[in-house]
C-alpha cells in the first residue's frame, strides 16, 4: 500500500474532508513518527505493535562474494513488533482454536495446512513455527 492509497482510504472512510486535508493529515502522522523515531523515542500503538530504534554496533563480518572479513560500521536500525491483536487478526488459525481431534493445532507441532497433501507430491509432517519471530531467530 503507498502513501496515496492511504490518502485515499482515509478520504473514503473519514469524510469531512477534502482530498487535500487528508492528504495533509496522513503527512502529519508519518513527520510525527519519523521525528519522535529521531529523538530515539518508542511509538507504541495500541492493537498494531511497536516502533523501536536499536542501536547496533560496530562488528566483524565477511563479504558473502569474496569471503573478505570486514567491518560493519555501528548503526542505528527499526524494529516493529505487531501486538498480540494484530498477530491474532493476520493468523486467526493460531488463536488456539481445537482441530479435528479436539487439541489445539498449534500444540500438536504439527502444521496443518502444510502437511496437507498436494496433487503433486507426497504427504509431509512439517514442525509447527516456534513462538520465535522467523527473522531475527535467522540472524543468528
Amino acid at each position: 500500500m503507498t502513501k496515496s492509497e492511504i490518502v485515499a482510504a482515509v478520504y473514503e472512510r473519514v469524510g469531512g474532508f477534502s482530498k487535500k486535508e487528508a492528504a495533509d493529515i496522513v503527512e502529519l502522522v508519518f513527520e510525527t513518527v519519523k521525528e519522535t523515531l529521531g529523538r530515539g523515542e518508542k511509538i507504541k500503538i495500541s492493537g498494531f505493535g511497536n516502533f523501536v530504534l536499536r542501536d547496533k554496533r560496530q562488528r566483524r563480518g565477511r563479504n558473502p562474494q569474496t569471503g573478505e572479513p570486514l567491518t560493519i560500521t555501528e548503526r542505528r536500525v527499526l524494529t516493529f513488533k505487531p501486538s498480540q491483536i494484530l498477530k491474532s487478526e493476520l493468523n486467526p488459525h493460531e488463536d488456539g482454536a481445537e482441530g479435528m481431534d479436539g487439541h489445539a493445532d498449534r500444540d500438536s507441532g504439527v502444521d496443518l495446512a502444510a502437511a496437507a497433501p498436494s496433487s503433486h507430491s507426497s504427504p509431509a509432517v512439517v514442525p509447527a513455527r516456534s513462538g520465535r519471530n522467523d527473522a531475527s531467530h535467522a540472524r543468528r
